[in-house]
């Protein structure tokens, strides 16, 4: 009778250490799988940024300057998270508020207006090569920050690859190389710009709710752009802002590229880590050429699908574990 006792009591532990054993595994695949969601925004989120800079080129087009382009684009931003976003006003210290005020800058207007009076200087692939860049910076700055993150032989092989894949889909087969100094060094700033925005706002998203913290980026960016009107002041016609082709790229900067993107990467960063998800940021131009082959009637060379395929093959090296 005392042995059927200790036969059943064994039993009941087996069981028990089965059923914990499950749950864990379970709870194991369920993170995995979130994981594979914020892999997938984190994609869709870079597809549109991609896009981009197509919508900013029609823009100017028609006659608007970047940095009119980057205050409308904010401000519809800031207009639309008003409804969504937590009343709160102020951060809980003075401190966070000014790293808010620094989220601004480096993630809105500064890194914006480098980019856009760049474009105006040096040659466009020159700029979408350097700012491909920031992934890589990334990785390097958040390395000697975070000692959470480590350095595997995938994430550096990944990043190398990608990197050279960027370079292929950039050129797209006709390699042209002029250096502009100032130009190309007003790109590497906006490049750093990104890249400390990225390791600033990892630290607030453990503090703070996301939309919160991106409803306070809009604001400090559209404070900072002010005082560029003063040096160089407002001169589009309002009329042009009613022009469908204006209004609907305004739109999608504004409302998709902005305000969803915004708030979603942040969640990112938060979820996957600086480094991985900035590894993402590889696939800008692969997204703006292909906008390009399809609205703009861009040719797409044999050299840039190369490069395509470095692009994919680095990300998911870069990406694992």
């Amino acid at each position: 009778m005392a042995n059927l006792r200790v036969y059943f009591q064994i039993c009941s532990l087996l069981y028990q250490k089965s059923i914990l054993s499950l749950s864990a595994i379970y709870r194991k695949r369920m993170n995995e799988k979130k994981n594979y969601i914020y892999h997938l925004i984190a994609i869709l989120t870079v597809g549109v940024w991609g896009l981009t800079f197509i919508s900013t080129k029609v823009l100017i087009n028609n006659g608007l300057s970047p940095e009119e382009i980057f205050l409308l684009r904010f401000l519809m931003a800031y207009a639309g998270i008003w409804f969504i976003s937590p009343r709160k006003l102020f951060a809980n210290s003075w401190k966070d508020e000014c790293v808010f005020f620094l989220c601004g800058i480096t993630g809105g207007s500064f890194y914006f207006l480098t980019e856009n009076t760049a474009l105006e200087i040096t040659l466009v692939t020159n700029v979408a090569f350097i700012l491909c860049t920031t992934p890589l910076l990334t990785t390097i700055f958040s390395l000697m920050i975070y000692k959470k993150e480590k350095a595997t032989a995938g994430l550096i092989t990944g990043s190398l690859m990608a990197l050279v894949g960027v370079a292929m889909v950039v050129y797209n087969g006709n390699f042209i190389l002029k250096i502009s100094p100032l130009g190309d060094f007003l790109t590497l700033l906006a490049a750093l710009s990104w890249v400390f925005y990225s390791l600033i706002i990892k630290n607030m998203t453990e503090k703070y709710d996301t939309l919160f913290i991106t409803r306070k980026v809009f604001f400090y960016g559209v404070l900072t752009i002010l005082p560029v009107f003063l040096l160089k002041p407002w001169h589009t016609d309002f009329s042009l802002l009613l022009k469908p082709s204006v209004l609907l790229n305004l739109l999608f900067l504004g409302v998709v590229a902005s305000l969803v993107c915004f708030a979603v990467w942040n969640v990112v960063l938060k979820k996957l880590g600086t480094v991985r998800a900035s590894n993402y940021l590889y696939l800008n131009p692969l997204f703006a050429l292909a906008g390009s082959a399809m609205l703009l009637n861009e040719q797409v060379t044999a050299i840039a699908l190369v490069g395509m395929g470095c692009i994919l093959g680095g990300v998911y090296m870069a990406g694992k574990k």
